[in-house]
């Protein structure tokens, strides 16, 4: 199957030009571009891709098809796809199957086409193309040697499908590499979501009280940021761990009911559903703002609270106002779906150069160790889970040694360099 699905064709050269300016801005994938020309990984392979579908990612796409790789892609996200960009792959000979504003039907259509091409490596942002591939492709399974998990709601299904004994090949947790989240997930989320929140609203941030949904990583960049741009932070947390830790960096914490009627801006950055709902949308003040910068548009109950008002309407370019029984209104940025990407252009260039160096390195890792991913998995069959499921099989961290290279070739960018063990103190740490 070849081939593509796009808006226009001849948006193009507004997308090369977005595509040219992250090039030269991302040296660890021009580094990884250069070896993969000369080695070709992933000759013979196709490469299903599911991310958000903007210059960053369309970088990573010609990383993986100038290392040989038949690529098909299509968005994450319905409102993260950029049109102009998906027309750049496409001139360049990509497959691509997604649009900007997807409908439910064009969104899944999307996905099904790529699976269609019998992929041999999944590339996946949130877990639509491993879910789908599982439930309504099975038979397509026996040609997958791996795949790669982009993000923490992704990895969350993931490791319910493997604990259900459901997950039928192996998945690189990416987001679990320190390169990624710890980097990533704090200060590319910190910066993309006042970016997108800042560029739609048009207003200040200092002196407004934020109230932070989440103090995972993401949630810590978000914080941080809002903290750094003169906010009052508010933290609202379930886990009791991450709620010390709030409270230990300076934030003040709280349930979300009690957060709502203080709170000026709200960020959802959970990974769940139904964060903020109706009673508490009743207790927030008159022009309240809310978003989210988590993978689903279900943290900011939209659906709920569009049942609940009385009217709404747009305020402004990706702000849709709903005025509410009791005479307030609430503002929800980009639809509910995620502000740094839905309003606003993703995690900075450098940022995406480590994350995607993490992506194309994992990928490789996978077609280099196909054979004895065969054989974890069962000795006869590519996609069947051993019996019973054995927790961890399916899962795997990205290798060590990957992270510390792109460490490495990112710490040699900057022009840092550092200490090393002498062989005593290699002794005096690690034994003999």
């Amino acid at each position: 199957m070849t081939g593509s699905e796009i808006r226009n064709p001849g948006l193009w050269e507004s997308g090369e030009l977005k595509i040219s300016w992250v090039r030269d801005h991302t040296p660890l994938l021009m580094g990884l571009d250069k070896e993969f020309k000369e080695t070709k990984p992933f000759k013979g392979l196709k490469i299903a891709l599911s991310v958000h579908l903007e210059a960053k990612t369309a970088r990573l796409c010609e990383v993986l098809s100038d290392g040989g790789a038949e690529m098909y892609i299509t968005g994450s996200n319905p409102l993260s796809t950029q049109d102009d960009v998906a027309a750049a792959l496409v001139h360049e000979g990509l497959n691509v199957f997604a649009v900007h504003g997807a409908t439910p039907e064009e969104y899944e259509r999307g996905i099904r086409k790529v699976i269609e091409a019998g992929p041999n490596i999944i590339i996946d942002d949130g877990g639509d193309l491993v879910t789908m591939i599982h439930e309504n492709y099975p038979q397509l399974i026996q040609n997958v040697i791996g795949g790669c998990e982009e993000t923490t709601t992704g990895i969350l299904r993931l490791r319910a499908m493997e604990k259900e004994g459901r997950l039928k090949f192996p998945m690189m947790l990416v987001n679990d590499a320190d390169c990624k989240h710890l980097f990533d997930n704090r200060y590319g989320t910190g910066q993309s979501v006042w970016d997108g929140i800042n560029r739609t609203t048009n207003l200040i941030v200092a002196g407004k009280d934020v109230v932070v949904a989440g103090y995972g990583w993401c949630g810590k960049g978000v914080a941080m940021r809002a903290k750094g741009l003169g906010a009052r932070v508010i933290v609202t947390e379930v886990d009791p761990i991450k709620a010390m830790e709030a409270v230990m960096d300076g934030f003040r914490v709280m349930t979300m009911r009690e957060a709502a009627p203080v709170g000026d801006i709200f960020v959802t950055v959970t990974g769940c559903e139904d964060v903020i709902i109706e009673e508490h949308f009743l207790l927030m003040k008159d022009g309240a703002i809310c978003c989210n910068a988590g993978h689903f548009d279900c943290e900011v109950a939209v659906a709920k609270l569009k049942k609940m008002a009385v009217s709404s309407g747009p305020a402004r370019q990706n702000i849709e106002r709903y005025n509410l029984p009791n005479g307030r209104k609430i503002h929800i940025l980009a639809e509910g779906r995620l502000v740094n990407l839905a309003a606003g252009d993703g995690h900075p260039a450098e940022i995406m150069d480590m994350s995607f160096a993490i992506q194309a390195l994992s990928a490789k890792y996978l077609a280099d160790n196909k054979a004895a991913l065969r054989q974890a998995q069962g000795p006869d069959t590519v996609g069947e889970p051993v019996e019973p499921p054995c927790p961890g099989n399916m899962l795997h961290n990205v290798p060590e040694e990957i992270d510390r290279e792109v460490a490495r070739r990112k710490l040699a960018d900057w022009g840092v360099t550092i200490d090393t063990l002498t062989e005593r103190q290699k002794v005096y740490l690690f034994g003999e």
